[in-house]
């Protein structure tokens, strides 16, 4: 992943709302959620939904397919993947960092 992508992506989940509704596809997986599910699950105006998957769209951190007359929106575990590679990639200079949820000695 390339630097810009990670800024943007980063950008588009420093806002609460899109957090959480990036947090809403991660948990429901593959099967992806409508705007109609999203809205209901966090109470959010249709036009507000609407403005933020926007956002989350261009970053690339959430994929959009329509199925007949829905929209569903997926999360992009590839482009996840590749956001917390990028961010740990030189973690403690290569040395692994954790063991069993533990901190290692790298002082992670």
């Amino acid at each position: 992943m390339e630097e810009p992508d990670v800024i943007r992506a980063l950008g588009a989940l420093a806002q609460p709302l899109r957090l959480q509704i990036f947090r809403a596809l991660v948990v429901v997986g593959d099967p992806g959620l409508t705007p109609g599910a999203i809205q209901e699950a966090l109470a959010v105006p249709a036009a507000t939904l609407s403005f933020h998957l926007k956002e989350l769209l261009a970053s690339g951190l959430v994929n959009q397919e329509r199925a007949s007359r829905n929209l569903i929106y997926r999360a992009n575990y590839e482009r996840m993947n590749g956001l917390l590679g990028y961010l740990t990639e030189n973690c403690c200079q290569g040395a692994p960092c954790a063991v069993d949820g533990k901190a290692a000695s790298c002082g992670c």
